[in-house]
């Protein structure tokens, strides 16, 4: 039992570090962002945030 426990503790603290190398080794440097209006690529594409496709869509059948 506690070996489970520590070998899950050990795997989410390598986790941890492997997804935070960037912001750890780079000076100034922090997470992306995973929102997708913040994505360039998505933008481009036209697709938005569902809350903001939800906004457009209500105020769409408000005008009708």
């Amino acid at each position: 039992m506690i070996q489970t426990l520590l070998l899950s503790v050990l795997i989410i603290a390598i986790a941890v570090v492997l997804l935070s190398v960037r912001v750890i080794l780079q000076k100034g440097a922090s997470f992306k962002s995973q929102h997708i209006h913040d994505s360039e690529y998505l933008r481009k594409k036209g697709i938005h945030c569902v809350i903001d496709q939800d906004k457009e869509a209500r105020a769409q059948n408000r005008a009708y």
